[in-house]
């Protein structure tokens, strides 16, 4: 969950009086955008996308104008742009016009959630503008806090000095950059980057800190976030109408993380817990439809509707209905399957049945009460099924669904539909 720009960014800044550069949106007027030329000698205009997309201006997807005509047209080649990076796709909507912030010095400012640290990590640089990964490490700060204290003067004061940084940077930075831990702490955030935060000068030369970009992820499951207000459209990853029915049910207990892989997939699995995830999505690859953490202890009532939602974009095509998980804690297994398998039994009496094989790898409390409900249902419907416990390995029963999967491709589908009554149709859907 996460956004980038300057758009929100200004606002989200305001919170904390953090100076930034001035914005218009894609609704400026045209007298809007020349007086901010006027005001600033120059404007870059900046696609809108949704989510978090790097590599933008070395795509050549931030336009710089200094003249009315220069930034319109910018606006209508960049209005809806498109932008691959790596696995990322985004489509633009909109452009944001951003007053030019004339600097010497650019600085470079993260605070994030450390897994190495297993503390909230500072990271600063005054070689800022640039990837930072490029960056000689003797140039690069990355210092670990403690939450309870926050980011203080001291901290962002020492470590500018570890890396030698101009001395005219240091005092303006060190009384703006801690303003930025409250932003982080107090709205739920679990990235908060600012690149570049350019110093500009006053009439009488004194150095202030401008954010020239932001880029902020937010744990959606932490209710703090909801204070400032945000488009929930901003936080759709997909325009799909099975990630937005997804998406709604986030105000309720428990996680329901999910990212379509492959719409083309023949495995449908839904996992929980993000390292069931993690080992899941790798070697399920391509055949799998949906990447999914469903985790948390859900109740009955928002998984059985996590399922029935699933099942009405997915079941269809699926040879595999692949529930897997690791060991649980606390996530009682009978409730979770019970609503899963009374989703799937309301899905077959509503839209007639298809041919499947469910396959079940999970430990945790009342396993055994859960796995009965599962063999019931199959049973009830018809439909084959293996399941394993907590004692099997969980990446032999990815490979138990994967072969699953390539039996059922090879003629185990039109086996179970005739076993259903099925026409030879509808075994061939996958």
């Amino acid at each position: 969950m996460q956004i980038t720009g300057m758009l929100q960014g200004a606002r989200l800044l305001e919170f904390v009086d953090f100076p930034t550069a001035e914005v218009l949106g894609p609704d400026a007027t045209e007298e809007a955008i020349k007086s901010l030329i006027e005001r600033h000698g120059a404007v870059f205009v900046k696609p809108v996308f949704k989510g978090g997309v790097g590599k933008k201006g070395k795509s050549g997807l931030i336009g710089r104008a200094t003249d009315l005509k220069t930034a319109l047209a910018e606006k209508e080649r960049l209005y809806f742009a498109e932008h691959r990076h790596g696995n990322q796709y985004a489509k633009a909507n909109g452009v944001t016009f951003e007053g030019a912030v004339p600097a010497t010095h650019e600085v470079y400012f993260s605070i994030t959630d450390s897994t190495q640290f297993r503390a909230p990590t500072m990271t600063l640089t005054h070689c800022g503008g640039v990837d930072i990964e490029e960056l000689d490490p003797k140039l690069v700060a990355q210092v670990p806090f403690d939450p309870l204290t926050g980011l203080k003067a001291f901290v962002v004061a020492n470590a500018l000095a570890d890396i030698g940084a101009p001395k005219e940077v240091i005092s303006p930075l060190v009384q703006q950059l801690p303003k930025l831990w409250e932003l982080f702490h107090d709205f739920g955030m679990t990235t908060l980057e600012l690149n570049p935060i350019r110093m500009r000068p006053d009439r009488r030369g004194r150095l202030t800190p401008v954010a020239c970009d932001f880029k902020g992820g937010f744990d959606r499951d932490d209710p703090r976030w909801h204070r400032l207000k945000l488009p929930p459209h901003l936080f759709a990853a997909d325009y799909s109408d099975f990630e937005q029915e997804i998406n709604q049910l986030r105000t309720h207990q428990g996680q329901s993380d999910v990212y379509v892989i492959n719409d083309q997939g023949t495995i449908l699995a839904p996992t929980f817990g993000g390292g069931a995830n993690s080992l899941v999505t790798e070697m399920l690859g391509d055949d799998a439809i949906i990447s999914s953490d469903f985790g948390g202890n859900p109740p009955y009532e928002k998984m059985k509707s996590v399922a029935s939602i699933c099942f009405k974009h997915w079941l269809r095509q699926s040879n595999v209905l692949f529930i897997i998980g690791g060991k649980s804690n606390n996530t009682d297994i009978f409730e979770t399957f019970r609503a899963m398998a009374d989703a799937l039994r309301e899905h077959f009496s509503e839209h007639g049945p298809t041919p499947l094989y469910v396959v079940v790898g999970r430990g945790g409390p009342n396993l055994v009460r859960g796995m009965g409900v599962v063999r019931d249902t199959c049973e009830a419907l018809g439909l084959p099924y293996r399941l394993f416990g907590f004692d099997s390995a969980m990446s032999e029963v990815v490979d138990h669904a994967r072969e699953v999967n390539e039996w059922m491709k090879a003629g185990g589908r039109e086996a179970i539909a005739a076993r259903l009554g099925l026409t030879s149709e509808a075994a061939r859907v996958a």
